[in-house]
């Protein structure tokens, strides 16, 4: 990483920070850049897809799962 850049981009003043921060994010998205998986990120999604694989039905329908982060979150 551009330490120097970085360091101009802190002297930024937050609103200018949070613009710069939409550019580049808007540039990423721009360039349908997809980064890699990391090993852990990989190994997770095998996993679950093997768990998946190995009981289709043992699912938690959307409803349940929306009520109870919810609920978690105190709404």
């Amino acid at each position: 990483m551009n330490t120097q850049l970085l360091q101009q981009a802190r002297m930024l003043d937050i609103n200018e920070q949070i613009e710069l921060v939409e550019a580049i994010w808007d540039g990423i998205v721009k360039s349908s850049a997809v980064p890699s998986l990391t090993e852990a990120q990989k190994t997770e999604l095998d996993q679950r897809l093997e768990d998946h694989l190995a009981a289709p039905d043992n699912v938690v329908p959307w409803s349940e799962v929306k009520t109870a982060a919810l609920a978690k979150i105190g709404q």
